[in-house]
């Protein structure tokens, strides 16, 4: 699609939104309603796309991506009613008689970009929320993920107009050309260099925009720690999707009396969930591309490898894998890793580590596992980032009760649920006043008594 027919898309669903078909309860219900039969409909073919793009099982593509949007549904349907009404707040004297009340507004027309590598949930679950807000939305996938985005294209394709939902697919140049056009919001998630592209295109315009990003998440392990349980989740939330999941713990900082009997228990729950050739195993996925695999090969230093390391090329697998004794030095640790690379470095105080996450910027998730509440506190009182779990590995970001957000260099703005909701509109304050009566004391010609009642007032 060239620039002249994105320009004449954009105006169309301009000019649907000013239409104001959108914006009823029963519109936005019946959008939902409609892509989640669409979904639903479409289950087969998407599991399919994700196994040809990423080798995702039907189970992981269930659990990890199609499900996740059928509850992100379910819970929009459920609240959308309470969402879209006023909420009264409290009126200050000075303003008597009146009715002060907050107001959602949709953006307009927005334009949401998701990555490869969830390519459905990262896709649908944020257009879920642009829907319940009231908005219009062009959907731009990744080119990475060819097969997910045909689908994708071809199913909201037949349930939606594309003056009020339209996908338009393409590599960079199509980017570009997107965000060269004036959208009234913009949604981005991926890595932090194409992030910063979007936020400067965008400040062209003044547009607002949501940036989902990443980072080197952190996983604290402190010596209280229960070792083997410890492992058995990290492992989960490490090598799922191959590694290739933004909130994947992407290094280990675990107390130096512990680290060789939690070495130990992550090479045997590696094998216990993956089997003792994860290349083999069906049910593991592979890496988005053959530039993305040699990128990661480069990072594993093989002085350092304590397990796996063995690859495929032809199939892009590359093992579960663990390194230890890894510094800050070291080339893994240079930039997030999104892959199947665990990287274990110690600390002897738990200042230390508090310190080691401190020092680097904010990262999308940390992860704490121990028994001792102190020292739970203190590292939810001292570190900074986006989300996270104790005891436990990505799994935060499966609730539709909760915002999913980064900080600082991992993201701006949050979303899922209400904060979702809320993301994609605009809340207007506004006082109704009535007009029964009217007090005289803001209104020239002052005087003392005037002076006098508003300091009583404010």
């Amino acid at each position: 699609m060239n620039e002249s027919q994105l320009k004449q898309l954009l105006k169309n669903q301009r000019r649907y939104f000013a239409s104001g078909a959108t914006l009823s309860f029963r519109s936005r219900r019946q959008a939902l309603t409609t892509l989640k039969d669409t979904i639903l409909r479409y289950q087969r073919e998407l599991c399919g796309a994700l196994h040809t793009d990423l080798g995702k099982s039907e189970t992981e593509s269930y659990m990890c991506e199609i499900g996740l949007v059928l509850s992100e549904l379910d819970w929009m349907l459920r609240h959308l009613r309470t969402l879209m009404r006023d909420k009264t707040v409290f009126t200050p004297p000075a303003q008597f008689a009146a009715r002060s009340f907050r107001s959602p507004s949709p953006y307009g027309t927005v334009l949401i970009m998701s990555p490869w590598n969830y390519p459905v949930l990262l896709t649908l679950d944020p257009l879920i929320d642009a829907l319940a807000a009231g908005n219009t939305a062009i959907v731009k996938p990744s080119a990475y993920a060819p097969a997910t985005s045909s689908v994708l294209q071809k199913m909201l394709g037949e349930s939606f107009s594309p003056a009020y939902v339209a996908v338009v697919t393409g590599g960079r140049a199509e980017n570009q050309a997107l965000l060269h056009q004036r959208f009234d919001k913009i949604f981005f998630t991926g890595g932090s260099t194409v992030g910063r592209q979007v936020l400067s295109a965008a400040a062209e315009h003044l547009t607002p925009v949501t940036l989902e990003l990443g980072g080197k998440s952190p996983c604290i392990v402190d010596k209280s720690a229960r070792i083997s349980l410890a492992a058995k989740r990290i492992v989960f939330g490490k090598y799922l999707n191959c590694g290739q999941t933004c909130v994947a713990p992407d290094y280990i900082l675990c107390h130096e009396d512990i680290q060789e009997a939690l070495i130990s228990a992550i090479k045997k729950e590696i094998i216990r969930q993956f089997g003792p050739r994860p290349l083999e195993n069906p049910d593991y996925g592979k890496i988005i591309n053959q530039r993305h695999f040699r990128r990661i090969l480069g990072l594993i230093d093989p002085k350092k490898l304590v397990f796996g390391g063995e690859y495929e090329e032809d199939t892009l697998r590359i093992a579960p894998s663990v390194m230890a004794n890894v510094t800050w030095s070291d080339a893994v640790m240079q930039e997030e890793i999104f892959g199947p690379i665990l990287p274990i470095l110690s600390f002897r105080s738990l200042g230390q580590a508090i310190c080691c996450v401190e020092s680097h910027p904010h990262p999308l998730a940390l992860y704490l596992f121990s028994e001792d509440k102190a020292v739970q506190k203190k590292v939810l009182s001292r570190c900074r980032f986006g989300g996270g779990c104790i005891n436990d590995t990505v799994i935060h970001l499966a609730s539709a009760a909760m915002p999913f957000g980064g900080v600082g260099e991992s993201g701006i703005g949050c979303y899922h649920g209400k904060d979702g909701f809320l993301e994609f509109s605009h809340t207007r304050s506004i006082v109704d006043k009535k007009t029964w009566m009217d007090l005289p004391v803001r209104y020239q010609p002052y005087s003392q008594l005037k002076s006098r009642m508003l300091k009583l007032f404010l």
